[in-house]
């Protein structure tokens, strides 16, 4: 259980990062890239990513080799290149400070032993591997990021609007609750938990698309606590084209779920849905019912009839990283091996 304790003037000072960041994202995904958990829908990102990774990267691993990276790695920055110059500019205390903690009980490679020297040369390998790993891993996706981040930036501002702030909270996620000034978040099979006192500091809320673990916390004196949770959808980003989108689709959705999302290019009736997929009445409301409980469609009731409707995730997933105007490269009216995407350019 993570426990975040408020005073009145932290409720006053909760932010929602207002675009995503490149370089707290890249390492999100390269956290993920190391998990060993969730290996069926991720493991072909996995393979695909190591496959591809230039030699440049090697010296990220170092700095992680236990999974957690140190906290002066950790910051936040519109593009990537500001990223790497504040993480550049991390106090040489700060820096010494994270290294003797990811390595007190090995040896350093020779690099990292420079890098915690403020060796030159050193800031310039971390800056190539960063840059490397962020053209490979991040670049190709970041369209599909920033629109990822645009709906959870409206969502979280709609609840704000509608509910207040400690609805917004609890709403991250399922399970979260406000008690007594108190956010609790739970982490499922976690022993333990971990304490965090604001202290007037207050919070930046901050989604990750990558990382499917508990939320990352940065807790850093005289700054305002970052609290980075998981908001993407279950499917890893993936760039490729063709059918392939198609086919991890069907794979996690089943093809008849993914043909009832395809044939939703306008709004339509459970029985206009039927007839379109070839299935019954009943067979196109139970498979309805499962998407709109993940929240890929929404259905409204007019009269005696019901109207079925993509979700912006949806729209988002079939979509596949096609223009932020543009419809999902779907046809409904062929067989889903027929269903096509846009690469990312």
């Amino acid at each position: 259980m993570i426990r975040i304790h408020f005073t009145a003037d932290d409720f006053t000072r909760v932010r929602f990062a207002p675009r995503p960041s490149p370089v707290p994202e890249l390492h999100a995904a390269l956290l993920m890239l190391g998990a060993p958990h969730e290996a069926l829908l991720f493991g072909r990102w996995r393979s695909r990513l190591q496959r591809n990774l230039p030699s440049a990267v090697e010296p990220l691993a170092d700095l992680v080799p236990d999974g957690v990276a140190p906290a002066f790695l950790d910051v936040l920055g519109d593009t990537l290149d500001e990223g790497v110059a504040l993480v550049r500019a991390a106090r040489a205390e700060f820096v010494r400070a994270g290294i003797e903690q990811v390595y007190a009980r090995r040896p350093a490679p020779p690099w990292i032993r420079a890098l915690h020297g403020g060796d030159a040369g050193a800031w310039r390998t971390l800056g190539r591997a960063q840059r490397a790993a962020y053209e490979t891993v991040l670049a190709p996706v970041w369209p599909q990021v920033q629109s990822l981040h645009r709906a959870e930036f409206a969502r979280h501002a709609l609840a704000v609007a509608e509910q207040g702030l400690g609805a917004a909270l609890t709403g991250l996620a399922p399970g979260p609750r406000l008690r007594d000034a108190v956010w609790e978040w739970p982490l499922a099979g976690a022993p333990g938990g971990r304490e965090v006192r604001l202290s007037g500091r207050g919070l930046i809320l901050r989604p990750t698309f990558h990382w499917r673990g508990g939320p990352l916390i940065q807790d850093l004196p005289d700054r305002p606590v970052v609290f980075t949770y998981p908001a993407g959808p279950e499917l890893p980003l993936l760039p490729d084209g063709g059918d392939a989108l198609g086919e991890r689709l069907a794979g996690v959705l089943g093809r008849t779920r993914l043909a009832l999302l395809c044939s939703l290019d306008q709004a339509r009736t459970t029985t206009g849905l039927a007839r379109r997929i070839g299935v019954s009445n009943a067979t196109t409301s139970a498979h309805a019912a499962a998407l709109r409980a993940a929240g890929l469609l929404t259905t409204t009731r007019t009269g005696r009839s019901v109207h079925h409707q993509r979700t912006a995730l949806a729209e988002l997933l079939l979509a596949g990283g096609t223009a932020d105007d543009e419809p999902p490269r779907c046809s409904p009216g062929k067989p889903l091996g027929a269903f096509t995407t846009r690469n990312i350019t």
